[in-house]
């Protein structure tokens, strides 16, 4: 019988942190949902909302009904899609991919999002420079791989150390268009990173952009995905525990946005030996 090993490759949603979307949480205690769930089950109750009101006060709806005086937990979340681990897809690039309706996250192909995985090292590459294609072949030369159709190509930065931090807004080198599209061209579906962003920083960009007024140095393998067809993940992390830079699975399944340009993962490897 194989052992099997799942490694996390997701940072979890949290408040504190850069990002740009930071989400905003806010955690409803076992103490608190007993009062809320009672101020809830008032607007069920028949009767006037003074006679429930009198009765909530007098203690028939007080919160020592509840076992151990607690009722449920939840938390009310407020973010954008691409807040935390989360799969770009086709229409967060542009309403048309290969000259067709881009797709929602809702109308991806799950097979797209469990696959082979490989992990090619990145993280010799300096902040804000390119991933070029020749990269990719180096690394990719150096273990011994061919990518095949459908694997799930996770590029290592080595970003996600400091992901609390605030170089991580800006301390990782992007993917290239080029690099991008020749990633696409050998059938790759679904491109991941432990970084930020997919392409350079937005200080890197925006820079190299007054400088030459060239529309091409923005977001180019963001872009990209108007001429392939292609999703991508960002934020991802620990692809350094992966023990191996091939012969493991990826799943990747989105959170089900309707009409939504992302959606929020739990991104995993599977390996087993």
């Amino acid at each position: 019988m194989k052992n099997r090993t799942i490694i996390d490759l997701s940072l979890s949603l949290s408040t504190t942190g850069p990002e740009h979307d930071q989400p905003k949480i806010s955690y409803i205690n076992h103490k608190k949902g007993a009062f809320l769930l009672n101020l809830a089950g008032l607007l069920y109750k028949g009767g006037s909302i003074v006679k429930r009101l009198f009765l909530y006060l007098i203690g028939v709806y007080r919160i020592k009904e509840w076992p151990d005086g607690l009722g449920l937990a939840w938390e009310e979340v407020g973010m954008d899609t691409h807040a935390g681990t989360h799969l770009d897809a086709p229409y967060h690039f542009g309403p048309v991919a290969e000259g067709k309706p881009a797709k929602r996250i809702d109308e991806i192909p799950l097979e797209w999002c469990f696959s082979d995985g490989v992990v090619l090292d990145m993280t010799h590459k300096e902040p804000g420079s390119f991933i070029t294609a020749d990269d990719l072949q180096s690394a990719l030369e150096k273990i011994g791989y061919r990518i095949k159709p459908y694997d799930i190509v996770l590029i290592m930065t080595g970003a996600d150390k400091y992901h609390k931090e605030k170089r991580y807004l800006t301390d990782y080198p992007g993917m290239s268009r080029e690099a991008t599209l020749w990633l696409i061209g050998q059938g790759v579906k679904i491109i991941g990173i432990d970084a930020v962003g997919f392409d350079r920083a937005w200080k890197v960009m925006f820079e190299d952009y007054l400088k030459t007024k060239d529309k091409l140095a923005l977001w180019p393998a963001h872009f990209a995905g108007r001429e392939k067809e292609y999703l991508h993940m960002e934020k991802m992390a620990n692809m350094d525990k992966i023990p191996k830079p091939y012969g493991f699975k990826v799943a990747c399944f989105p959170v089900k946005v309707e009409k939504g340009s992302a959606g929020w993962c739990r991104a995993c490897a599977i390996v087993e030996e």
